[in-house]
């Protein structure tokens, strides 16, 4: 794991966002939130570089959005 301070930011970043999604889809009883945020919350450990962070981030909370559009 790359240990810079980027990394370590985006790290941060990416999984306070995943906990707040997580909180929310549990107590509102949301699936697609609960399901975003425990990826957003679990990826940064496997995934390195704040840009592929960032990225990926953004595809989970597409694939969210997406999720809820149809109906979920």
């Amino acid at each position: 794991m790359d240990l810079s301070a980027g990394n370590l930011f985006a790290s941060m970043t990416v999984s306070t966002v995943g906990l707040g999604f997580l909180m929310y889809g549990k107590k509102a009883d949301r699936p697609p939130q609960m399901a975003a945020g425990v990826l957003l919350m679990v990826y940064p450990y496997f995934v390195e570089g704040a840009a592929w962070q960032y990225g990926l981030a953004a595809v989970v909370l597409g694939g969210m959005w997406l999720a809820i559009r149809a109906g979920w």
